[in-house]
């Protein structure tokens, strides 16, 4: 091989090491940003089914206050009555 082979061969190879240096950040902040973007997603889910849950409690809280509005209507009646009598 010729002198100016291997110093072109030199060449592409320190190009190639500057090159790979540089994309090396790049990719780990892409693998990051992809990470981060699972993590907002996975917390938005959890966000969504909390509230989900949340609206599958409220019938079961207004039956909660329509049993007691019930006892409490029965008790009122009682005690207006015995004033009554």
């Amino acid at each position: 091989m010729s002198k100016s082979g291997k110093i072109l061969l030199i060449i592409a190879a320190i190009l190639l090491g500057i090159f790979l240096l540089a994309v090396r950040p790049a990719i780990k902040s892409y693998n990051n940003m992809v990470t981060f973007e699972e993590d907002i997603n996975g917390k938005w889910s959890q966000v969504t089914t909390d509230y989900q849950r949340r609206m599958d409690l409220i019938p079961n809280l207004v039956n909660t206050v329509k049993g007691y509005a019930d006892f409490e209507k029965e008790t009122l009646t009682a005690v207006v009555e015995a004033r009554a009598k």
